[in-house]
């Protein structure tokens, strides 16, 4: 486990630090979990960073402070949580802590949160909820486990203990639920719903509300994730806007525009200064062998 694992710290000032960890799961997790991200962090002041729709299921395990979670289309009320599942949405949100984090994040896939989490239609994608209420009291083992563990690679081994139980009783996804997500991700959400349906051979609405029950949102909501994410990581290159624009194929660069302000509640220029920022931490920047 130790050689998948690479650590990144960096001290930007008096008031704010950071390290962070990243690992992948267990191979038998391959399909569920995206990977681990392990975080210490300390701030004086407030922290805020902007969180933006990604085809992903974050679950927070916290053994630090709260953190305040706000969501940027008014969805649902500010809430100070430690551990939580934030949902699959279309729609941004914005942290806030002050003091000292630290904690495991476990990044699923929707399929995955359905799978291991058992949370399904509506409530993959209802904003944000505390882990104890969707584990219960293994949730609160966990988080004593990883407090108690020694290092990184010791939490990291937990986590997939833990996620490999769950998945001995974990539900099925539906075969074709299954294949069609596939495609959006493989085709970065380029595939029409329609020929997922002329493939699948099912009529449209039977497909849609089964794609949801999984999913929690539906196909076409997905897919527009997928872009706008394939759009998001290729900010961080040299291409202009109006190349990103086309290379995920969005109408032009208004157009491309128009969905960040929708989606991220920022221009792409904004959104790509503010993670040049050197207190923001970038998952893509870290390397895992």
């Amino acid at each position: 486990m130790g050689q998948r694992v690479v650590t990144a710290q960096r001290h930007e000032a008096d008031d704010v630090s950071w390290a962070f960890a990243r690992c992948l799961p267990h191979p038998a997790l391959s399909d569920d979990v995206v990977g681990y991200t392990g975080y210490a962090e300390h701030a004086v002041a407030p922290m805020r960073r902007r969180e933006v729709p990604a085809p992903r299921v974050p679950v927070i395990v916290s053994f630090g402070d709260t953190i305040e979670v706000v969501d940027g289309a008014g969805r649902f009320s500010p809430q100070p949580l430690t551990s939580f599942v934030a949902g699959f949405s279309d729609g941004h949100a914005v942290t806030e802590y002050v003091g000292r984090q630290r904690g495991v994040q476990i990044d699923l896939t929707p399929l995955g949160a359905y799978r291991l989490l058992g949370l399904a239609g509506a409530e993959l994608c209802s904003g944000v909820l505390d882990l104890h209420s969707v584990l219960g009291a293994p949730a609160d083992r966990l988080v004593e486990q990883l407090a108690a563990a020694p290092d990184w690679p010791a939490r990291f081994e937990l986590v997939d203990a833990a996620l490999l139980r769950r998945r001995e009783r974990a539900p099925a996804v539906d075969d074709a639920v299954g294949w069609a997500w596939r495609r959006l991700v493989a085709t970065g959400g380029l595939v029409p719903v329609g020929a997922l349906v002329d493939d699948i051979g099912c009529s449209r609405r039977h497909f849609v509300q089964r794609f949801r029950r999984h999913a929690g949102l539906g196909p076409k909501a997905s897919a527009r994730v997928l872009r706008f994410d394939r759009a998001v990581r290729l900010l961080g290159s040299a291409r202009s806007i109006s190349d990103v624009a086309a290379d995920t194929g969005y109408a032009d660069h208004s157009h491309l525009v128009r969905e960040f302000r929708s989606m991220a509640g920022c221009t792409p220029t904004e959104l790509r200064v503010e993670r040049g920022l050197p207190s923001t931490f970038r998952p893509d920047e870290i390397e895992v062998t």
